[in-house]
């Protein structure tokens, strides 16, 4: 079953130079191209995907919702954030969405209720379809300290192996 995609819009908008000084981070065009690209990323891999757009300080009295292009876009009420219906929506979801924010309070949340969160730098790789940087945290290889370090015999497991937390937040992001 492929996952629901939740997505704060204009967090994603910020990271994929739109507000480069060429199109206004808030204006229509910015939203159609950003709707356009993720209705392609939709027809690669065939999640269903929602973006939700802020709407809070001159939007419309009601949350507006509309489906274009396979997408369903979501416009905040007046006075509510867009973080707040992307955790409405995670709580709805559940263990059945993966959310695209680089708002921490926004992941810390969807990750209490069993969703996915996933960066939006991290989510920005996948949706252009470039190569995602590996990062590989390794030791300091040259400390100018020749001693080694003493092994204990408490010490169990492969030590270039990355923990199972991990192994299993990258197969679930191999999904996208």
């Amino acid at each position: 079953m492929a996952l629901h995609l939740v997505i704060d819009g204009y967090n994603l908008l910020a990271l994929l130079d739109r507000a480069s000084g060429r199109i206004p981070l808030h204006s229509d065009m910015a939203r159609e191209s950003l709707i356009q690209e993720l209705a392609a990323y939709r027809h690669r891999k065939a999640h269903p995907v929602t973006v939700v757009f802020d709407g809070w300080q001159q939007g419309f009295v009601t949350e507006r919702r509309e489906h274009r292009s396979g997408l369903e876009v979501i416009y905040s009420r007046r006075g509510e954030k867009a973080d707040q219906v992307i955790q409405r929506l995670a709580s709805e979801f559940g263990s059945d969405c993966a959310v695209v924010s680089s708002d921490r309070e926004v992941a810390h949340y969807a990750r209490a209720q069993g969703a996915l969160a996933i960066e939006a730098g991290e989510f920005s790789e996948k949706l252009r379809g470039g190569p995602m940087t590996r990062r590989v945290a390794f030791k300091e290889l040259d400390t100018g300290d020749e001693s080694e370090p003493v092994r204990t015999s408490d010490k169990r497991g492969n030590p270039r192996k990355l923990p199972k937390a991990q192994r299993r937040r990258n197969r679930q992001l191999r999904q996208f």
